[in-house]
């Protein structure tokens, strides 16, 4: 999940490529650096850590010339320092890339054999190699390129730059998304549409195995036959959004704040306001006849399908599946004819839900995908596209991208309710006009701010911490409890609120706060009972609930936070907004780094 950039340009590269790479830091932030070609010659310029690190060693030694290539890192192979920070150059060749070559340590001992020597621990530096081994065959830079790939195994998105060139660059994908901005007499690269807006809007994405030449004038595209193929130039959607933090501290809390405006936009797609009906897109199958549907996603947004698991079958009576992409296809799951298999990612780029998708695929399974960049790998291969409007999320920790992905799945399960007749147009209107109320509720729960951060201030001093739930909430602790995990560094752990007396409840002590997402539900009364648990044992109880809630056991809970009373169907969007508040809280009391927390990426594009 490094990022990339790159620039076939006709003014300095330097500050352009940095600006670039400033919009892909939250793909990778353990190093950067930067390459050109200038004189004939490859003039690279590494830092380690964070990217401020690498713009000032640039401001001290500008990088000259007008072609280049630029890396944010998430280390995979060897350690985040300056000396496997890419590029990786040798005296012909300057690479930077994204993904894992599998293969890296045969090839390696192969090229050590032929007096080749490697000052990294990197899979990356190998590609810079093996391009220069065939090089000094005599070969052309394409034709270098071209072989070099055959040898290949793994994932990657390459970036190519060779000395003596001043218009060429390379560039290569398979398995690594990677995107080819045209511009006036300019030609770019990057791993998405973001990275290039400044630039320009129009985008072409490469195929799986594509690798292609680009100029100033142009580019060329081969498949992975290596024959000349043409790819559709699209207008990017992204280009004209903005990542500013506005008057917000960090991108985190702007986005927490945004989720009343984007979630009103996502509903649009979903539902019709005037009829008080869902609306989704023409599907190429009959919802009415679907004999099950499979969830898969990673992260954050297993837990957006987790919570659509409960809506599906509870009102759609369609029997439903979840499961985390890194483990599905791999167990080879058996898979009805006609079912449908829906894919819930934020970038539409998780190399784990793409690879499932394709296993689905390969399953005659009906295809659909919830994401937020319908322009991305998940998009293209889907059958249907259900859009997220979150716009460009920046903080690491997912919020918005989550509210949305909830919004989109909550018109779904409505949709697929009324056209299997589980619920009447009665029903209907009255579960749309609840999810229509969302964002009102969602401002209402973001004035709880304040109460909030003092609740987060003592949670911030905790050695750990458990969030509970029942129903459509347990996914909410699940989430809760990631969110405090992602960017405090506190142990957290999510569970059904039932479970705590099969084993957690032994955690159970007077220093450990217990987060209780409990809306005035069916399940509310059982709940109540688990929250008794707990503080019979001294446990810290912070109960998020609504006032019918609160009027119950407020007053002898540890701390309680009374949101909005909304319909239990749609209380999993409001309630997270407080759960996110928590988590940003605390971390801005324990002073970690909450956009760009320590180990994470955002755009996971490895296995």
């Amino acid at each position: 999940m490094c990022g990339i950039v790159g620039i076939v340009g006709n003014h300095d590269v330097g500050p352009r490529l940095i600006d670039g790479l400033k919009r892909l830091e939250y793909r990778g932030y353990d190093s950067a650096g930067v390459a050109s070609v200038t004189n004939g010659h490859i003039q690279r310029v590494r830092g380690e850590g964070k990217l401020i690190n690498l713009a000032t060693k640039l401001d001290e030694a500008a990088l000259e010339g007008t072609l280049g290539i630029g890396h944010t890192r998430w280390a995979t192979h060897g350690a985040p320092n300056e000396t496997n920070a890419h590029p990786h150059v040798t005296d012909r060749v300057a690479v930077v890339h994204n993904g894992i070559i599998e293969n890296y340590q045969e090839l390696r001992l192969t090229l050590e054999a032929s007096g080749h020597v490697f000052s990294t621990e990197t899979d990356t530096e190998i590609v810079a190699v093996l391009i220069t081994d065939y090089l000094t065959r005599q070969m052309s830079p394409q034709e270098a390129v071209a072989a070099s790939l055959k040898r290949l195994e793994g994932a990657y998105a390459l970036g190519i730059i060779f000395a003596g060139e001043h218009d060429l660059m390379i560039a290569a994908r398979r398995g690594s998304p990677l995107a080819l901005g045209y511009g006036d007499g300019e030609m770019y690269l990057g791993s998405d549409a973001l990275a290039l807006a400044p630039l320009t809007n129009r985008v072409c994405y490469l195929e799986d195995g594509d690798w292609a030449e680009l100029r100033r004038d142009g580019v060329v595209v081969h498949d992975a036959s290596d024959a000349v193929v043409a790819r559709a130039v699209t207008e990017s959607k992204v280009a004209d959004e903005t990542i500013g933090k506005g008057h917000y501290e960090h991108y985190m809390q702007k986005e927490i704040h945004e989720q009343p405006a984007v979630v009103a936009k996502t509903l649009l797609t979903v539902t019709d306001p005037g009829a008080l009906c869902a609306n989704l897109p023409d599907l190429p199958f009959d919802l009415a006849t679907v004999p099950k549907i499979t969830i898969v996603a990673c992260g954050t947004a297993s837990y957006a399908g987790f919570v659509a698991k409960y809506w599906l079958e509870q009102i759609a009576r369609i029997p439903v599946e979840i499961d985390v992409a890194s483990e599905f296809r791999y167990r080879e799951p058996p898979m009805p004819a006609g079912g449908v298999a829906l894919f819930v990612s934020q970038s539409g780029e998780t190399a784990d839900t793409l690879a499932a998708l394709r296993h689905c695929r390969s399953e005659g399974q009906h295809i659909v995908a919830v994401v937020n960049v319908p322009e991305s790998s998940i998009a293209r291969e889907a059958d249907v596209v259900l859009p997220t409007c979150a716009g460009p999320e920046i903080g690491v920790a997912s919020t918005k991208a989550f509210t949305t992905q909830l919004a989109v799945l909550a018109g779904f399960a409505i949709a697929a309710a009324r056209v299997r007749g589980s619920i009447d147009a009665t029903r209907e209107a009255q579960l749309v006009s609840a999810l229509l109320s969302v964002p009102q509720a969602m401002s209402a729960a973001l004035r709880q701010e304040p109460a909030l951060k003092a609740i987060a201030e003592t949670i911030a001093t905790a050695r750990g911490a458990l969030f509970l739930g029942r129903g459509s909430a347990y996914p909410l602790a699940l989430e809760g409890a990631l969110k405090l995990k992602e960017i405090t560094y506190i142990h957290a752990e999510g569970h059904a609120a039932g479970e705590m007396k099969h084993g957690p409840i032994a955690l159970i002590d007077e220093t450990l706060p217990v987060v209780v997402v409990a809306p005035t539900d069916n399940l509310f009364d059982k709940t109540l009972s688990n929250v008794q648990e707990v503080m019979a044992r001294g446990g810290k109880v912070v109960l998020l609930t609504d006032s019918a809630g609160a009027a119950r056991l407020g007053d002898e809970t540890y701390a309680t936070v009374e949101l909005p009373s909304v319909d239990p169907y749609v209380a999993p969007l409001v309630y997270t907004v407080a759960l996110q508040m928590l988590a940003y809280h605390a971390a801005v009391a324990k002073g970690t780094d909450v956009d760009q927390p320590r180990n994470l990426a955002k755009s996971v594009t490895v296995e």
